[in-house]
């Protein structure tokens, strides 16, 4: 969709909530009905959900740092990469409180007079070290051994594994995404367990010494991912096999718990082979962006994508005239870029109507498909409608590098398609 392409709904001014209604009546309409209305349906829902949740990201930062709930900020982050999926924090912590019931339940058994049980969820503190420690062991029980959460060793870098709804669902994912979860119970509980930015693996720290101590041998380390395992600092050292400074075992607050998570989906998303819409990058990158937007290395990303992906040569040169007056030595590949942006526009400008291709033509003989038809991916096996087709790859050079073209049989020397996805998105695809 061009940058302009949702200008019409964003002059209208009406509540967003009256937008989401309309469009959920023609996502909703029955059976095969209206597909055309329902595509164009879910491109504007997309839009205007993540524009929201933008907003409420932004709001969510501006909070003084005791009001940023890390189960909250998780949430934002999930519902920005899954604007389609019914998630809300309400939701989401209302099935965190049944782990924390089920926590008091087992509590309760052990020591009937503990105090998390006389109060309601985050309204007491537990000061003794030991009370504190029949919680965490009492959280370890529930969920480790009754409801089998675990850290996903097989799967890691599935992107499932950072949304904390899928978490609660599938009950497994990595260190951070455990610990904010583990985290939240253990406050609701009155366990104060603190973020610690460990390298290679998310700790929470739980204080034995002095409230407040810059001593890190006066906390213990809390492994969510590894069940809940209480570690030393020379047991933490040897869970990623080297040693670490000290400053990697201090505390951090909500908004760099969220870089790190955005900084895990950025990771996944540059990984990603399978989608070339890159769409879990260019959400990841917009959130971190959010946050951090005079980021130069993620700018200079995020200018690249949209340039490669050929969409938004306007925003593209707005990105990369903020990059020149944030740091001039960049200018040779700010320069490299703004030049084939511009081209780009031009090109775009001189288009005339599309030149009418057929099949029927003898220098198109190795066409074997035909615009309509219903396909399915040989490898990557998602569902598709051809609505165009080329005789050859007519990408630049820079693209079927990228999407390593020269690894397939005839390579671009063979007809590719545009095609409709059934997720949404438009790819490229061969014979």
């Amino acid at each position: 969709v061009p940058c302009d392409g949702f200008s019409d709904i964003e002059t209208l001014g009406c509540p967003s909530h009256f937008f989401e209604d309309e469009l959920m009546c023609i996502l909703n309409m029955e059976g095969r009905k209206g597909l055309t209305w329902k595509y164009y349906a879910k491109k504007i829902l997309y839009f205007l959900r993540q524009q929201n949740i933008l907003k409420n990201l932004k709001e969510y930062l501006q909070r003084p740092t005791d009001r940023q709930s890390f189960l909250e900020g998780a949430v934002l982050i999930d519902q920005y990469c899954n604007p389609l999926s019914d998630i809300c924090l309400k939701s989401v912590q209302a099935q965190v409180d049944d782990i924390t019931d089920k926590v008091r339940k087992v509590l309760r058994t052990r020591n009937p007079r503990h105090p998390s049980l006389a109060s309601k969820a985050g309204e007491v503190t537990v000061p003794e070290v030991e009370l504190q420690r029949q919680v965490l062991d009492a959280m370890n029980c529930v969920l480790y051994e009754q409801l089998k959460y675990k850290g996903n060793e097989l799967d890691y870098y599935n992107s499932l594994n950072s949304y904390i709804h899928q978490v609660l669902i599938r009950r497994t994912g990595i260190p951070i995404s455990l610990s904010v979860l583990y985290l939240t119970i253990a406050r609701q509980l009155g366990v104060k367990l603190e973020p610690v930015n460990f390298p290679s693996h998310f700790l929470l720290r739980w204080c034995q010494g002095k409230e407040g101590s810059t001593d890190i041998f006066d906390y213990t380390y809390v492994d969510a991912f590894g069940k809940g395992k209480q570690l030393t600092v020379k047991e933490c050292e040897y869970l990623i096999g080297h040693h670490v400074t000290e400053e990697f075992y201090g505390v951090v607050t909500s908004k760099e718990v969220l870089q790190r998570m955005v900084g895990n989906l950025l990771n996944l998303g540059k990984r990603e082979s399978t989608d070339q819409s890159y769409q879990l990058l260019r959400d990841s990158l917009d959130l971190y962006l959010a946050m951090y937007p005079d980021n130069v290395q993620h700018l200079m990303l995020q200018a690249r994508l949209y340039f490669h992906l050929g969409i938004w040569p306007e925003k593209v040169l707005d990105i990369l005239q903020h990059i020149q007056a944030l740091d001039p030595s960049q200018h040779g590949a700010v320069g490299y870029l703004v030049q084939h942006t511009l081209e780009h526009i031009e090109r775009r400008k001189e288009e005339v109507g599309p030149e009418v291709k057929h099949r029927s033509d003898e220098k198109h003989k190795d066409v074997c498909f035909s615009i309509g038809l219903i396909m399915k991916h040989k490898r990557y096996g998602y569902n598709c409608v051809i609505y165009g087709w080329d005789p050859a790859c007519m990408m630049g050079h820079e693209w079927i590098r990228n999407m390593n073209v020269h690894s397939l049989p005839h390579g671009p020397h063979q007809p590719f398609y545009n095609v409709l996805v059934e997720d949404g998105s438009c790819r490229y695809a061969a014979q």
